[in-house]
């Protein structure tokens, strides 16, 4: 099925409206559900499909109809209007739910059309390096979800994103096993990195997702459930290792570079606070607060601790 443009959505109120059945369809709009009851619950659908001579008002020449989405006008009997278009006349579908129903869309199609664009996109994000061009539509993904969404495939769209970024995050964690020591640190930083600037993209995209089934019907929200898989795909996996390497950097000055280390500690404490227990002293260096508060008795150790970081320094090429 081709991909049309989002002049259905208005909002995410567009979406709300069409929630009445289970493929979203409005049939409150109109008099569509009025007909369908038939003839003896519409005097003029009865004139309609049974001509003149059906009601109290035989005889009586009938008003010309109003077109019924740019295919009837003026459907009088004994002008051929018992046919089709009478029929589609007392139908009275309007333009805007003639237009949904010609567009739903089947879990086939979803799987053979819709997931596999949402498929290649996530792909190309969760790879892309920092200031990569992604030849992406961003419209048309946005499209994908929102109509997908609106025709109730939330739940099969949210299982497919999941176990498309599960499959991802335990490829880069069997690729960080296989790192060296003196990589290991770095590339780590490259992975927490890459995936925390891909969420930027994809949260966004599933806004409709995350509002309509994460948030309503889970209690959830979609950047915590994909932050946590990182944490228990990657992170959990690879603290043990992580952690003594960088405490031994830590003690050996420029072995990484600050800013490594300062994303790499930040972003641990993102994915699980408590973490600040086993290196207590590494965190406060780049999060506020972790410590409590200096006493009067331990200015000295401080005061010893600086000096010992300024030799350090001047030891690697820097004046004081």
């Amino acid at each position: 099925m081709e991909e049309e443009g989002m002049e259905e959505e208005g909002g995410s109120g567009g979406c709300e409206a069409m929630m009445d059945d289970q493929n979203h369809n409005n049939w409150g709009a109109g008099d569509y559900g009025r007909h369908l009851l038939g003839p003896a619950a519409d005097p003029l659908g009865d004139r309609l499909l049974h001509g003149p001579t059906a009601g109290p008002t035989a005889g009586t020449e009938l008003p010309a109809v109003p077109e019924a989405n740019g295919v009837l006008r003026g459907c009088e009997p004994g002008k051929g209007g018992a046919g089709a278009g009478a029929i589609a006349a007392a139908i009275n579908i309007n333009a805007s739910t003639s237009k949904f129903l010609m567009n739903v869309i089947t879990i086939e199609d979803y799987k053979s059309t819709y997931w596999p664009k949402l498929d290649s996109a996530i792909d190309q994000l969760l790879t892309q390096s920092p200031g990569d061009y992604i030849p992406i539509s961003y419209e048309q993904i946005y499209s994908c979800v929102y109509k997908c969404v609106c025709q109730q495939h939330s739940e099969q769209m949210y299982s497919d994103l999941i176990k498309k970024i599960t499959n991802h995050l335990e490829r880069v964690s069997k690729e960080l096993q296989a790192s060296p020591p003196d990589l290991y640190i770095e590339r780590f930083n490259v992975a927490l990195g890459q995936y925390m600037g891909a969420l930027q993209s994809i949260v966004p995209l599933f806004i409709y997702m995350n509002k309509f089934y994460i948030e309503t019907k889970l209690n959830r929200d979609l950047k915590d459930d994909l932050i946590k898989l990182f944490t228990e795909h990657v992170a959990e996996k690879h603290i043990y290792n992580l952690m003594p390497l960088l405490l031994e950097a830590q003690s050996t000055p420029f072995q990484i570079t600050p800013s490594t280390m300062a994303n790499i500690v930040k972003g641990l404490y993102t994915l699980r606070p408590e973490w600040v227990q086993m290196a207590p002293a590494l965190f406060s260096k780049f999060i506020p607060n972790i410590l409590p508060p200096a006493v009067e008795s331990e200015l000295q150790e401080y005061a010893a601790q600086d000096q010992k970081l300024q030799r350090e320094l001047m030891q690697n090429g820097f004046d004081r």
